[in-house]
């Protein structure tokens, strides 16, 4: 598979001579859902970002980032985060031969995404405090020019990331009616909203966020001060928030009636279409930011445990009635 920045090149902000430092990013699926369209009312595509190697979106993003920080002589990355980021910042690091240091707010990371973390092997950090006040000190250690932040603050993300609208509108041969993404900390909006302004498109974009941000079981999207806040309410992107029961609802939608299983966050999107009307027989892609293995703990008390019977066939059938 081609890497991303060599199948973008000419789109980013990279030289011929920056080094490539890919795990096969980009290029993933951008599914028809029929069924859950149908129940939604509208002609339902997916984007599906948890094909990326470490599961979610944020591969497109860091492959430009620790290129451009090799190129530039960074001699380690360093990000704030309370998943995604951290797994995808250490994965690409390993790839480049750099240390990665992950600050982690206390007690607001998912399993799942903390062990894919620790196993790529880097330095993690568990802040006394919230996402806040982690990224604050990513910011200032970065400050002092021996790490490179690889947060969505650092532009290079946002340029990688903006890859995703390309992709769509060529897999679909023009854009859809509308984009809806999850917005936690606001980069993806930003990147989204940058994509379309380069295809020259004015297609509506809606980021979805929690209503209760800090509280929020969905673990991506629950960084209570969105630092891109005030450049996602210029670039026009409609913003928008479901609650929490909205989320598990589409979620667990997803996964039954097309066979998909996303962390919850990517699941807002969805939440959004179920009680919007204006938007009926509209073509609409949803981006799925991360897989569900991801966030194991909040399946594990959602979904309907397993039942238990005796192995012999008519207890079996009798306990699938």
């Amino acid at each position: 598979m081609t890497a991303l920045i060599d199948r973008f090149r000419s789109r980013l902000p990279l030289s011929a001579s920056t080094p490539v430092v890919s795990l096969g990013e980009g290029s993933t699926p951008l599914l028809h859902c029929p069924r859950l369209g149908k129940l939604l009312g509208v002609d339902l595509y997916l984007k599906w970002e948890a094909s990326n190697p470490t599961g979610s979106y944020k591969d497109r993003g860091m492959t430009v980032a620790v290129s451009h920080a090799l190129e530039s002589g960074a001699r380690a990355v360093i990000c704030a985060s309370t998943g995604n980021t951290s797994s995808s910042a250490a994965a690409y690091a390993a790839r480049a031969g750099l240390p990665a240091l992950i600050l982690i707010p206390e007690g607001a990371i998912a399993g799942g995404k903390l062990i894919q973390t620790r196993a790529l092997g880097a330095r993690v950090l568990e802040v006394r405090g919230n996402f806040d006040a982690a990224l604050a000190g990513a910011r200032e250690l970065a400050e002092r020019g021996t790490h490179a932040l690889v947060n969505s603050l650092n532009p290079y993300r946002i340029e990688g990331q903006k890859t995703a609208v390309f992709e769509i509108i060529e897999e679909l041969g023009e854009a859809p009616d509308a984009f809806v993404i999850p917005y936690g900390g606001g980069g993806n909006t930003r990147a989204y909203a940058k994509g379309l302004a380069e295809s020259g498109l004015t297609t509506p974009l809606y980021s979805i966020e929690s209503n209760d941000r800090p509280n929020t079981l969905a673990s991506a999207i629950k960084i209570q001060t969105p630092v891109h806040r005030p450049q996602v309410e210029a670039s026009g992107a409609h913003i928008l928030s479901v609650t929490d029961d909205e989320i598990v609802a589409a979620w667990l939608e997803l996964a039954r009636e097309e066979g998909l299983f996303c962390e919850p966050s990517s699941a807002a999107g969805l939440a959004f279409l179920r009680r919007r009307t204006d938007l009926q027989g509209a073509r609409v892609v949803v981006t799925i930011t991360g897989h569900g293995l991801k966030d194991p703990d909040i399946a594990n008390r959602h979904a309907p445990p397993p039942m238990k019977v005796d192995a012999d066939p008519d207890a079996i059938a009798a306990a699938a009635q």
